[in-house]
């Protein structure tokens, strides 16, 4: 037989439950707290905004990257082209190489920036840019497709996600709580353009991508071809070759991870038919 405790005194021992939950949680929030800039009532607020960048899924990844790319051309720091049969072409070749990504399973969203400069850059989520610029430039679809790979190298390393909780970290943004979901937004439009990459983000990405174009039938001397062209035009180096190591260094690292007997063995070699798909902007 159950014993139930009369009504009146039930009701005061809510009431008393009560009174000391709101005490205390008076106390957390008028008592000083250490919490890396954030007040207890902000992370409160926040409650399932906070995002731990150490722990970020795919899933989450993805939804980021998707913020970056429409706040990148919702402030206007890209201009995406319009030209259907060009960003056909691009994702023509990125889903061929897709397949041969440590992260094939992530949606890769593959775009062209009506820009004239030598520019290619990757966000979180499988976003990759492309300037025409760059497209100008290369001199064939399997140098193009060199670009297309190491951009893609970053996104399975997870470069992005390194760069911003380090970026998080020196500007003294990380708390224990990690970070609500608009300054991972914020930081990710900062750090789109300023490709802080370090030596070894660089080279981890150069090998992955030159794994990719071997691996997708692409010959591979194509990407020591263009970063041979790059280095070579005189004027500053292009935006996504302003890093370390140095473009010279990293052409020898390629250098010797190619067979020379294969080294120009597989597709995407004809200038006059990679001419006709780009004309469009030339």
């Amino acid at each position: 037989m159950l014993n139930i405790p009369p009504i009146r005194s039930r009701y005061r021992r809510w009431l008393y439950g009560l009174l000391a939950t709101v005490m205390a949680v008076s106390i957390i929030i008028s008592s000083p707290q250490v919490t890396y800039g954030q007040s207890w009532w902000r992370i409160l607020q926040q409650g399932v905004q906070a995002i731990q960048l150490s722990s970020l899924s795919d899933q989450q990844e993805v939804n980021l990257g998707k913020q970056i790319n429409q706040e990148l051309v919702k402030s206007g720091r890209i201009k995406l082209s319009q030209n259907r049969q060009l960003n056909q072409y691009v994702n023509e070749i990125g889903r061929r190489l897709i397949p041969y990504s440590d992260r094939p399973n992530i949606p890769y969203t593959f775009q062209v920036v009506n820009d004239n400069s030598i520019n290619a850059f990757a966000t979180m989520g499988g976003y990759v840019y492309f300037h025409t610029g760059l497209l100008k430039t290369a001199s064939n679809e399997a140098e193009l497709a060199s670009v297309i790979a190491h951009e893609m190298g970053h996104i399975a390393g997870r470069h992005a996600i390194e760069q911003m909780r380090n970026s998080a970290v020196t500007q003294g943004l990380l708390g224990a709580a990690g970070l609500d979901q608009r300054t991972v937004v914020q930081i990710g439009v900062q750090l789109a353009y300023n490709l802080p990459h370090s030596r070894k983000d660089e080279l981890e990405a150069d090998q992955m991508g030159l794994r990719m174009i071997t691996q997708a039938g692409y010959a591979p001397s194509a990407m020591v071809s263009f970063m041979k062209k790059l280095m070579s035009s005189g004027g500053s180096p292009p935006a996504f070759l302003s890093t370390h190591p140095a473009t010279s260094y990293r052409i020898e690292q390629l250098q010797a991870s190619i067979d020379p007997r294969s080294a120009n063995a597989g597709m995407g070699l004809d200038s006059q038919a990679y001419q006709s798909r780009i004309r469009s902007i030339l």
